[in-house]
């Protein structure tokens, strides 16, 4: 997209036809609330957001054919009828010989791990997620990460800052390392990379080491739709082909995939785990009966089947796509009319701001992206969510400090079908006023905290930028 058509937003592709009223909270009213939730964002009412750009997981609008789905569900313990149309249209869609449905990606990838990794083991990804990260760790293995080089200028306009880093992942597996290695995992968009794409080349590429080594190539593909729209407009080798025909080839280079439907399947709840590999496949439905549910149903009810089936055929449509590139550039730019830094070019399922540049005052140690969310919330009653050391570094043992984030990002989501242009320039007035105080804006420290997935549950307060360790320097 131009910078013109960045300040323009294309009609949305659908009519509104139910509407939910957004709550009116006032200013006091939002300094109590965020007060009481020991300024975790995770910890807020719902009642208490007015703009919820926090996740696109499971927050999206459906359709009318979805909510009709919902009646055909079959609610049959073992054999369900909508269990056998979720197979067809994951298999038809994936080319997987065995599909097993898990209520969210994070059951999936929790059985897949606990049936593939042992203590020191590891896994080589383009960026790991976080619970990605934490069943891996759980497992007593390694989660590493190998971006690619782009992937550091935030500000650059390079067009697939998703991919792996080739070369590291090269000399990973034919290195000392090799034979630890059990998996690797293309995240497809990168969320934990600013939400960018992963090309075809390099997809083939990681493809092609992997079989090399005999090391298993899987997907993470939550947004599996998203990036195939990237690389139809991006990658010139695969321009002119329609998103649903580059989804299926990303699918053909795996061995296996695990999907968070909750995003693209534009549905509430769900998750599938999908392999060829039939004795891992054996292994992973004997842990999903005993932990999930039978497998034609998976912890999931026959209507989330149904719904989840519709939506998968519903996400590669192009003029569905074109507009989530159009909102996002649009918030994109609105962003940055606003002095706020964002992550260049703009994915399709987020916003990301580089609170680092924005709050240069705050080190990593206070955590900007943290305290960047907390303004914004004040500002205006809008929920982002923080994806930098928060969430993303490496807590410190025995004292330590924390190892930090490769970057300090700030998240806006845009869940699907859900928000319009005026909503989107409430964020950017949000944004300017936010920008306009950046200096004043304090940091944040933990006061409690989990060792795992913390930014979950963790307790924070504000922090005086003097009060924070001077050793807590912005990484270079």
């Amino acid at each position: 997209m131009s910078p013109e058509s960045e300040r323009r937003m294309r009609m949305e592709p659908y009519r509104i036809k139910v509407v939910e009223p957004l709550p009116a909270i006032s200013r006091s009213e939002r300094e109590r609330a965020l007060a009481a939730a020991d300024f975790n964002l995770f910890r807020l009412r719902s009642t208490e957001v007015i703009i919820d750009l926090f996740t696109d997981s499971g927050t999206s609008a459906m359709s009318t054919e979805q909510l009709a789905a919902l009646m055909r569900g079959d609610e049959s313990y073992a054999g369900s009828s909508s269990f056998f149309r979720f197979e067809q249209v994951v298999g038809e869609l994936t080319g997987y010989k065995i599909v097993l449905p898990c209520h969210q990606g994070r059951a999936a990838e929790r059985i897949l791990f606990s049936c593939l990794l042992q203590g020191g083991d590891l896994t080589l990804s383009n960026g790991h997620f976080d619970t990605t990260r934490a069943n891996i760790e759980l497992c007593g293995a390694e989660a590493r990460d190998l971006p690619s080089p782009a992937s550091a200028d935030l500000a650059a306009a390079a067009p697939f800052k998703g991919d792996i880093d080739l070369e590291a992942l090269t000399a990973t597996l034919a290195g000392p390392e090799g034979d630890r290695v059990r998996a690797v995992v293309l995240t497809i968009t990168n969320n934990a990379g600013g939400g960018q794409p992963a090309s075809m080349a390099n997809a083939q590429a990681a493809a092609a080491l992997c079989r090399s080594h005999g090391v298993p190539f899987l997907l993470d593909a939550a947004r599996f739709a998203e990036n195939a729209y990237l690389v139809g407009r991006r990658e010139a080798a695969w321009a002119g082909r329609a998103p649903r025909e580059i989804a299926e080839a990303m699918f053909a280079l795996a061995d296996g995939a695990w999907i968070s439907l909750k995003k693209d399947g534009i549905a509430n709840i769900g998750g599938v785990l999908a392999l060829n590999d039939e004795a891992l496949a054996d292994r992973c439905r004997d842990l999903l009966i005993a932990t999930e549910g039978f497998p034609t149903y998976g912890g999931l009810a026959g209507r989330d089947l149904e719904a989840l089936a519709q939506g998968l055929l519903e996400v590669t449509d192009e003029e569905y796509l074109a507009s989530r590139e159009s909102a996002a550039a649009y918030l994109a730019a609105l962003a940055e009319d606003a002095g706020v830094p964002t992550v260049r070019p703009p994915g399709l399922h987020a916003v990301y701001l580089d609170a680092a540049r924005l709050l240069p005052h705050l080190p990593w140690s206070a955590f900007p992206g943290q305290a960047l969310a907390c303004e914004l919330y004040l500002e205006a009653g809008i929920r982002s969510v923080e994806m930098g050391t928060l969430m993303l570094g490496h807590p410190g043992s025995d004292g330590e400090p924390d190892t930090p984030a490769a970057h300090e990002l700030l998240r806006l989501a845009l869940p699907r079908r859900v928000y319009t242009q005026s909503h989107l320039e409430y964020v950017g007035e949000a944004l300017r006023a936010v920008a306009a105080r950046a200096v004043a804006i304090p940091g944040y420290r933990i006061v409690q905290a989990p060792r795992a997935l913390r930014h979950f549950s963790a307790r924070l307060e504000p922090v005086r930028v003097d009060a924070v360790e001077p050793s807590s320097a912005l990484p270079a």
